[in-house]
């Protein structure tokens, strides 16, 4: 632990949320006097963020708790062009309408865990479609152009990777990180924003934008990164066999987002409840020593309170009420995910694979041939066993211990 000055970057410190930062005493001293409105990008390929994503936005929510302003800034621009970091293929490209369908959906999340308004900590939400629409091409190169080599960008992990693995980066990616340096500046310049924060991954790109606001305007800008968050298996953060678990309701029912959070490994339990809640730390050391069957108490708290900061108290009570039924009672719940397999039923592989359970039909297989699968408590081995409902019931199917599911018709 560093001895931070700062509200700020002591409650970032604390809770784990720091990697990096591009001048920590200047970053600290700036803090420690005066509301520094700060942004992070998101990009609206999809209709929610997944919980890759939440750590970035309880940073923001730390720095508004502190007395800070949150810059949400939505990449309407740079999404029509497509962040190459990480990635071995170009990204197919979005029409408008879908763009800012995503960003209404978006919107939602950080409505529930930050403050929104006119005042100086509240925060606000940006489209960077509003100013890079409007930039003519030939001024960009003039003006923003020059301050970038070629050679430099060649360096940069998003490129060089893509080039070592021989897959094509076309221009249009290319000019990714220049519209994103970009960003920073005019957010500097009309905002007043002096830092911005990212992943690990956006250290390159974060320092990129800093040095082009140094040399075209004189400003002094700051970057900050988070450690790249993987579950103690080694496995990134958001990623299950399933598919990704999205913040919104809509993508994700509301149980499966709570059972997400019961279910995590033991040794995550510490690290996830001081990332992701809003728990005193001094509870959270409580908690996370917990041992044997005692860390489920923990687990459940996890799980509780970040769906009550994610999905809202409602969901979560219901959430709680379902799995306590159908662990402890044996019960179906009212708020298990729902299959309806209509009048001439449905094979189980196909069952097991529409509700996610599986990521493919030769994993329902594998699956079935463990034992692992019941319909309401009775093994099924047979990957040929058609489920079948009468009309108005219900059944129940259970993948091991932690998977449920109501089977309709």
């Amino acid at each position: 632990m560093s001895n931070y000055q700062s509200d700020l970057l002591r409650v970032l410190d604390q809770r784990g949320y720091i990697h990096q930062i591009t001048d920590p005493a200047g970053l600290d001293a700036l803090v420690a006097q005066q509301v520094v409105p700060a942004y992070i990008g998101f990009d609206a390929t999809a209709p929610s963020l997944h919980i890759g994503s939440l750590v970035q936005i309880m940073m923001l929510r730390r720095l508004q708790q502190t007395g800070h302003k949150p810059i949400v800034l939505m990449g309407g621009g740079t999404t029509r062009i497509g962040d190459p970091t990480g990635r071995d293929e170009s990204r197919k490209m979005l029409t408008d309408q879908v763009i800012d369908e995503n960003i209404a959906g978006i919107r939602t999340v950080f409505e529930r865990l930050l403050v929104f308004g006119d005042g100086p900590t509240d925060a606000v939400m940006v489209n960077n479609q509003d100013w890079l629409s409007g930039l003519g091409y030939i001024e960009m190169l003039q003006k923003v152009g020059t301050h970038f080599t070629v050679n430099r960008m060649l360096t940069f992990d998003s490129v060089r990777l893509r080039l070592e693995r021989e897959q094509p980066m076309t221009f249009l990616e290319f000019n990714y990180m220049i519209l994103q340096g970009y960003d920073f500046r005019h957010l500097s310049l009309e905002m007043g924003a002096r830092l911005q924060m990212g992943g690990s991954d956006q250290w390159g790109n974060i320092v990129n934008g800093m040095e082009l606001g140094r040399r075209m305007d004189g400003s002094e800008l700051f970057g900050l990164t988070t450690p790249l968050l993987t579950t103690a298996d080694g496995a990134k953060m958001g990623k299950t066999a399933a598919g990704a678990v999205w913040l919104n309701e809509a993508q994700l029912p509301n149980y499966d987002f709570w059972q997400y959070w019961r279910n995590v490994d033991d040794r995550d339990v510490g690290r996830f409840l001081r990332l992701f809640t809003d728990l005193p730390l001094e509870e959270i050391a409580t908690l996370e020593v917990l041992e044997g069957s005692d860390i489920n108490r923990a687990k459940t708290v996890l799980a509780n309170e970040v769906t009550k900061l994610v999905r809202g108290e409602e969901a979560t009570i219901l959430a709680e009420r379902t799995a306590s039924e159908t662990f402890a009672g044996g019960g179906t719940g009212t708020d298990l995910p729902t299959l309806e397999v209509g009048v001439d039923g449905m094979r189980i592989g196909a069952v097991l694979t529409a509700l996610g359970f599986t990521a493919s039909n030769g994993e329902a297989k594998r699956k079935l041939a463990e034992g692992a699968v019941k319909l309401d408590g009775e093994p099924i081995t047979d990957p040929g066993h058609l489920v079948t409902v009468t009309a108005g019931a219900e059944a129940k199917l259970s993948l091991g211990k932690k998977k449920h599911a109501i089977i309709r018709r």
